[in-house]
């Protein structure tokens, strides 16, 4: 039996899906990818698993929220320039709008009990998301016992070194270099051995754009594309924040922020969890935008929302428009658009370089799926992945069971949903919405009971 594609991905159904996903997009980066890996690869049939896996490992070299940034790749790759602009930015504007009415039902009303009790029961299913994405990818990725061991070290590299992600990323990539010269068999991404899954096994079904399809045109590298989307990135960033000066000067608070957000944007590798020490000594230390209290609820809106976690800037900024004279002076003394004001200005300067980076440096990695002098180094940074995820996966862990420490006793309750949470995910494949769903309204009905 056949199985055809069709020749193009209708633009209507592609507008549909990005938005879809945005609404959708929950359990951090890891279910993120995990979610657009199962619609458009397994299910969609848009893309092939190497073609997919060679975008994400890219995604993974750069700053910035990586799931977004593969979104937008796609996108591009499927409908030009304009189909990764929408897709990067669907995958953003449903948090953000999320973020900016939660941030002023907290700022406004304080602590709302079925909010605190729905992410009572949203965390514990996040840690169990994440860790089914470790399964997932490290099902996929670690694939011989060179790459397990690359693994195996990276977690031990960033759980009990504590060393940095960029760190573990390079010597990630130096050892794939090094590999892919003297066994490249071990780091050639389109070679598995031993029985193969269910998702390998449709890698050999076609794909819109599949293992041998030619890179379309648009997607070719060109000296003259690339001198004006770096153009256009620039106007972008100067044009607001030249408007931000000229209104509020360069201490203004608004002014600031851009700033700010900008440089964390171009240091958040390995994810959101990897910046937000930066972001809390910035905003919480330096700035005083908000207090460290309100950065942790912050942070536990991000999670419990759609989008990249580092949309918890949002919250933060709107934050700190909220408390902020001059931003409040600017708005007329209205205290919900000087918040939503400051968070819509951090969320643009935070994103911007994820979109330049995708639609630059994508024809260049275009030209590189085949060349495992480039292949190799981002299978074994892949490899690495999986020991980071699993790192984040105890990280929720401890401070969802142990939320008040080692002393505190281990939250029992949150256990047992995680627990549930996972057997549903990894045992009986349950839709990742709906058992997040669950456990909130779970999360919900212990926390009213309780009083």
């Amino acid at each position: 039996m056949t199985v055809s594609t069709p020749p193009v991905v209708p633009p209507g159904e592609a507008l549909r899906f990005w938005l879809k996903l945005g609404f959708i997009s929950f359990g951090g980066p890891a279910g993120q990818i995990a979610l657009m890996h199962e619609e458009l690869v397994e299910r969609r049939r848009w893309i092939s698993e190497k073609r997919f896996l060679h975008a994400l490992n890219y995604c993974m070299l750069l700053p910035g929220p990586e799931a977004q940034q593969l979104a937008t790749y796609l996108g591009w790759l499927l409908h030009r320039t304009w189909g990764g602009v929408i897709a990067g930015a669907l995958f953003v504007l449903p948090s953000l709008l999320i973020l900016i009415v939660l941030s002023w039902v907290y700022a406004a009303f304080g602590q709302v009990p079925v909010v605190a009790g729905l992410f009572y029961g949203i965390k514990p299913a996040v840690t169990a998301v994440v860790l089914q994405a470790a399964w997932r990818i490290g099902s996929r990725t670690l694939k011989n016992g060179v790459l397990w061991a690359i693994a195996a070290a990276s977690f031990v590299a960033i759980f009990a070194l504590h060393l940095p992600f960029p760190l573990i990323v390079l010597g990630a990539a130096t050892l794939g270099w090094i590999g892919g010269r003297f066994m490249p068999e071990r780091f050639h991404p389109g070679r598995h051995g031993g029985n193969r899954s269910a998702a390998d096994r449709a890698d050999h079904l076609p794909a819109l754009i599949d293992d041998d399809t030619p890179t379309p045109a648009h997607a070719r590298f060109s000296a003259t594309r690339l001198a004006y989307i770096i153009a256009v990135g620039a106007l972008l960033w100067t044009a607001p924040m030249a408007l931000l000066l000229a209104v509020q000067g360069w201490n203004g608070t608004l002014t600031q922020m851009g700033w700010f957000f900008t440089k964390a944007a171009l240091l958040t590798f390995g994810g959101a969890y990897a910046v937000l020490p930066y972001v809390y000594q910035g905003a919480v230390v330096h700035y005083g935008w908000l207090s460290g209290t309100q950065m942790i609820d912050g942070l536990a809106l991000g999670e419990s929302t759609p989008g990249p976690l580092i949309m918890v800037v949002a919250f933060v900024a709107f934050m700190g428009g909220w408390q902020s004279a001059d931003v409040t002076a600017l708005s007329g003394g209205n205290l919900f658009l000087a918040g939503a004001v400051a968070a819509t200005l951090v969320t643009w300067f935070t994103f911007l370089p994820s979109f330049l980076f995708i639609l630059a440096g994508g024809p260049l990695v275009e030209a590189t799926h085949d060349d495992l002098k480039f292949t190799a180094p981002l299978t074994a940074i892949t490899a690495a992945v999986v020991g980071v995820i699993v790192n984040l996966a105890l990280f929720f862990g401890w401070h969802v069971f142990w939320p008040q420490g080692r002393d505190g006793g281990l939250d029992a309750v949150a256990a047992v949903i995680a627990a549930l949470a996972a057997v549903a995910l990894l045992r009986f494949k349950a839709n990742v919405m709906l058992v997040i769903g669950a456990c909130a309204l779970a999360g919900l009905a212990v926390t009213l009971a309780r009083g």
